[in-house]
């Protein structure tokens, strides 16, 4: 939730908001955690204690980035200037989705064929289907009808970001026209299910779906959107907002934090009988409650211009470096896929105590923060400045990270 984007001249550039790259890059901390399999810290991240997750995190920045990235190509240029950027962008996304398979896979062969580990690396991404009948699955791999659901992400915001020209037509006759149209589009998704296949080629039997549906999960990113663009105002700072936004934070822990809900019938069946208000495939709109009512809160203690996210010296270096991370949040979470499998094996082959989930969790905060400072660094392409010494490029380091993703 910010303020509208704005430009006063043609040579104006996307204004930055901290906020934006901060919780983005604490999005991808998170994601990190929660992907490193058996890892003892995913008891505590935020998914536990409510219905959404750092996936809105994610989704709903990326959105807001989005907005600062292509809206300004849209109202500048114009309507087929800024599809044509988007359909860049979208070129872009579907080769690091099938980066990121290709990378996974032969990460899991190669640990299954040096013989060093009990642990079945590739089914334990359930990759066989695709080692078995690779044909067919490369084709569904690269026409995306073939998803595994731990590389769905991507794929999910490559259709939500194709979905953009249309959604800035319809925007041009009318901001509510837009934003109507994804409304709709969610409702009709959540009544009928509609989704793309994930096995398509596999099996005639098969019913799977993508785990991320698009048509759904596109709600949360057009508001993130909507809200930088200045389709929707930033809501009002009183404490009647923040006192219900509390409140529907707290009670949905006793719903989603299995400590709780497990050992009480009532809920257990509660969660049973109205599971499509929550799930995740479909983007349930108690997923939408709450993770609006977090981002109010967290959009209130950053203070007007994300003021209070810097304060001493060490927490404004710490917001610094969380920022960085966020801002490269594209790179950051392709290396991250892979990384967080690595990084389970550390675990399955020195155990889960306290101290090695310390130092196992740590080692791959400061990769992906290295990644993140190592990819900023060749945006501002340094051998320009090399060639030319005096005059370093700055127009590639002004919109780094600005990409959506």
């Amino acid at each position: 939730m910010s303020t509208a984007i704005s430009a006063s001249g043609p040579s104006a550039k996307p204004a930055r908001d901290p906020r934006l790259d901060f919780f983005r890059g604490v999005g991808m901390y998170i994601i990190l955690i929660a992907h490193i399999s058996g890892n003892p810290w995913t008891l505590w991240i935020p998914a536990r204690f409510g219905f959404s997750d750092a996936t809105e995190i994610f989704v709903f920045c990326s959105g807001m980035a989005s907005a600062i990235a292509f809206g300004s190509i849209f109202r500048k240029a114009g309507w087929m200037m800024g599809t044509l950027r988007i359909l860049h962008r979208v070129w872009q996304v579907y080769w690091a989705h099938i980066g990121v398979f290709v990378t996974g896979l032969f990460a899991m062969l190669v640990l299954n064929m040096t013989g060093w580990f009990e642990k079945d690396y590739v089914g334990s991404l359930n990759l066989y289907p695709f080692l078995n009948n690779p044909g067919p699955n490369m084709v569904g791999l690269m026409t995306l009808t073939y998803v595994p659901n731990y590389f769905d992400i991507l794929p999910m915001y490559l259709v939500i970001l194709a979905m953009l020209p249309l959604v800035m037509a319809l925007a041009r006759i009318h901001p509510h026209a837009a934003m109507g149209f994804c409304v709709t589009l969610w409702l009709v998704t959540s009544v009928t299910g509609f989704g793309f296949p994930a096995e398509y080629w596999f099996s005639n039997d098969s019913t799977r779906q993508w785990f991320f549906n698009p048509f759904a999960w596109q709600l949360i990113f057009f508001t993130g959107f909507a809200f930088m663009a200045g389709w929707l105002p930033a809501p009002p700072v009183n404490r009647m907002l923040i006192l219900c936004a509390l409140i529907v934070v707290l009670v949905t822990i006793p719903f989603a934090w299995f400590r709780i809900y497990r050992e009480y019938d009532f809920i257990r069946e509660w969660r049973g009988d109205w599971k499509f208000l929550f799930t995740k495939t479909d983007f349930g709109i108690l997923r939408y409650i709450h993770f609006l009512s977090l981002a109010y809160l967290a959009w209130i203690a950053a203070g007007p211009g994300g003021s209070r996210l810097f304060g001493g010296r060490w927490w404004t270096a710490i917001v610094t470096v969380i920022r960085k991370v966020g801002q490269q949040s594209l790179a950051v979470f392709m290396t991250s896929m892979i990384l967080a499998r690595l990084l389970g094996v550390l675990f399955d082959v020195f155990g889960r105590s306290v101290l090695t989930a310390a130092i196992v969790n740590l080692l791959g905060a400061a990769i992906i923060t290295g990644v993140a400072y190592f990819v900023a660094y060749l945006k501002r392409q340094p051998w320009r400045q090399a060639v030319n010494p005096g005059t370093p490029s700055r127009q590639a380091a002004a919109t780094s990270g600005m990409t959506g993703i």
